[in-house]
């Protein structure tokens, strides 16, 4: 039978034709995000009915709900249930830990909720919004479609009834009995790990209308679990907690699995069950009798050997497909998430069909390390972990945020197909005048105790993950693993500076707080990151991207001050780039401030230098290129700053515009990073005027 050509699409704004196999929460996840980039998800093929949908429960983690929402799924709209706590028990009943879940004591941006949700309620979600009509053309769904062969090069299916249909890209979300894995390179086969699961659940009421079971159902929201060295008992709630999902794993020499029938369906007896459990304390073997044989199924728990490639031509594999996870860590759903907005990164609107190719490698790129790692961490967690290494797991498994992350990657790529592109800093002659030196190059002995400053700084909570991609390298970490980062806008006037004949400029950057880096000794330094300064002068740029490596760049900085207000805007040749205000300033005691920027973890600046080597064949290398540190305690020593006035308030708000290349042709590349920053709260919002303005001659190469 010849092709079935689905509509010719020339022209790359009209999207990519997609062809999705298996439209489980990876498939359904993958075809929400393209039609989000404006792509055509023309065909999702499912070979089931969608009749006997599992009836269990799923945990949406952090890192999944966070991306989830940024995909516009709320997964509380489907009966999502808050995880607000995990009771950690011994097979007697005696208590191990009790972990607060609810936001882990600030540890997880606002949207990264930690979610309980069930499974066919949170497939039915996805199902519509895939085929929801407000974000172009809905995805179309083929349940009983039985995919029978694909070719990876041509983007082709053949379905049962011999019919081929073709498209742009072909994505395989067809499970661990994966057909489109079989065309990788390398094919590999699950076996089981060693373990099997009973599933079930149950009304809620039914535990706490008994008074031997009412303690574990007591507490919405709570995670319990029983654990011993080979069997595991985990109990949580679902469907606006009204059901009890119950997980219960064992070895699979207790139990028989029917490789013959649907593997992933099996009624089990409840003997079976209270049998492998029996060691169990009371408590959890009255709960274990009240399963509902209707809903009480066994699943086997398979494991693959790593598989080397994920895609072919252009075709890419993603979800159980490619790395099955056994079900700790509540890795399994994420990572067919994460997978699926990863492609959608990968594909951005406009992309033309002969690019796909190469950016299904770039997908693999991005994912393959993470997967495998935290599929790794899974099998790890089968076993009894210690406190510190379970939390960190947690800290890497659900600290990450993949559309960050996976946007990078794409960016480096990009960076990477034109390498001889000039990383620039202005490049001038000999010595100048400056903070430091004189106009003939001496070093400035005069040290003005009358110079001025006036700071206004806007401190607030944002993505980790985003502002980690501004790191240079990985020797840049944050020191605390939540994925809340702090960070500040900060501007400040100076005036009366000696260098400059007693006049004076103004300066706005972007502050990183809670930053360390790790040096060759292993020695740690913690300050404040800043990946960019602007100024208003050439003359301190200059001074400060040759004499001290400082990320600097030109904008014009207008303010407009009032007794209790204070505005500025950011421009370039007249496009206005940034609007910054501060309303309702009080003044407050200026004994309260040091003046700094950063808080607590916060001994100094961190900077980053970068000058590109000069001639035609050593375009993007560089000449110099090393971090850079100015400590406080020795500033301070070289002209001490006394604060005269401190003004603060709550009510402060940010405004970046990315605006385009016409209009920033040599900003745009930095200003449209910064209005990528999301600012989840103000945290912080204040002025501080002083007298004295240290000239950073303490700035030192760290390495």
């Amino acid at each position: 039978m010849a092709i079935k050509e689905l509509k010719d699409l020339n022209n790359p704004e009209d999207g990519l034709r997609i062809l999705i196999i298996g439209a489980g929460i990876g498939g359904l996840t993958a075809a929400i995000a393209l039609r989000q980039q404006g792509h055509r998800v023309e065909k999702l093929f499912e070979r089931s009915r969608f009749a006997n949908e599992i009836g269990a429960a799923i945990h949406l983690s952090p890192n999944a709900n966070g991306v989830l929402q940024r995909l516009g799924i709320d997964a509380t709209k489907f009966g999502a249930v808050e995880a607000e706590l995990l009771r950690e028990y011994t097979p007697d009943g005696e208590p191990v830990h009790i972990t607060q879940l609810k936001n882990s004591a600030g540890m997880w941006r606002h949207a990264q909720r930690w979610l309980l949700v069930h499974r066919a309620h949170f497939h039915e979600g996805l199902k519509a919004a895939a085929q929801a009509s407000d974000r172009g053309p809905s995805a179309v769904l083929h349940t009983a479609s039985k995919v029978v062969d694909v070719d990876p090069h041509l983007a082709t299916v053949t379905l049962e009834n011999g019919e081929i249909i073709s498209g742009d890209v072909l994505i395989g979300a067809d499970g661990v009995h994966s057909l489109t894995r079989t065309k990788l390179p390398t094919i590999n086969t699950p076996f089981s790990s060693g373990k099997n699961a009973f599933r079930f659940l149950m009304a809620r009421q039914q535990a706490l209308g008994d008074p031997e079971t009412n303690s574990v159902a007591r507490d919405f929201g709570a995670v319990d679990m029983w654990d011993s060295s080979d069997r595991r008992v985990v109990i949580y709630p679902c469907a606006n907690n009204e059901l009890l999902n119950f997980v219960c794993i064992h070895p699979d020499s207790m139990t028989t699995i029917d490789v013959g029938g649907d593997s992933y369906n099996q009624q089990i007896g409840k003997d079976t069950l209270l049998d492998v459990f029996k060691d169990f304390n009371p408590q959890v073997r009255k709960l274990l009798e009240k399963a509902d044989p209707v809903t009480l199924k066994l699943w086997p728990l398979l494991d693959m050997d790593t598989l080397p490639e994920w895609i072919n031509g252009r075709m890419a594999v993603l979800g159980d497909a490619v790395h099955p996870f056994l079900p700790y860590r509540a890795s399994g759903g994420a990572m067919a998430i994460e997978d699926a907005v990863s492609l959608a990164v990968m594909l951005p609107r406009g992309i033309s069909r002969q690019d796909v190719p190469e950016r299904l490698k770039v997908y693999q790129m991005a994912r393959h390390e993470r997967a495998t790692t935290v599929q790794e961490m899974t099998r790890e967690s089968s076993k009894l972990l210690s406190q510190e290494k379970a939390m960190g797991m947690v800290a890497y498994i659900y600290g990450h945020d993949e559309f960050d992350h996976s946007a990078q990657v794409l960016r480096k790529y990009l960076w990477s197909k034109t390498p001889h592109m000039y990383w620039r800093q202005p490049i001038v002659f000999g010595p100048m005048p400056g903070p430091r030196q004189d106009w003939m190059g001496r070093d400035r002995a005069l040290k003005s105790l009358e110079s001025t400053f006036m700071t206004a700084s806007i401190k607030f909570k944002t993505s980790r993950t985003l502002l980690q991609n501004l790191f240079p390298n990985d020797r840049y970490s944050f020191i605390s693993p939540s994925t809340v980062a702090r960070a500040s806008f900060s501007q400040t006037t100076l005036n009366g500076m000696d260098w400059l004949g007693g006049g004076g400029y103004r300066h706005i950057g972007l502050y990183i707080h809670g930053v360390q880096y790790k040096k060759e000794n292993g020695e740690v330094l913690k300050g404040t990151y800043m990946p960019i300064l602007f100024e208003s002068l050439a003359d301190p740029i200059v001074s400060g991207r040759e004499e001290l490596g400082m990320p600097k760049l030109y904008t014009a900085i207008d303010v407009h001050e009032r007794s209790s207000s204070y505005r500025l805007q950011t421009s370039w040749q007249g496009a206005v780039w940034g609007h910054f205000e501060l309303e309702d300033l009080e003044d407050q005691d200026p004994a309260a401030d040091k003046g700094t920027i950063g808080g607590e973890d916060d001994d100094g600046i961190l900077v980053y230098r970068y000058i590109p080597k000069v001639g035609k064949d050593t375009k993007g290398q560089a000449e110099a290129e090393y971090p850079v540190f100015v400590p406080h305690a020795q500033e301070s020593k070289v002209l001490p700053s006394q604060v005269t006035r401190l003004r603060r308030t709550t009510n402060a708000k940010v405004e970046i515009s990315a605006l385009g290349w016409d209009a920033l042709p040599t900003l745009h590349h930095v200003v449209t990073r910064l209005a990528e920053i999301p600012i989840d709260e103000v945290i912080d919002a204040k002025i501080t005027e002083g007298r004295g303005v240290p000239d950073v001659s303490s700035a030192q190469r760290i390495e």
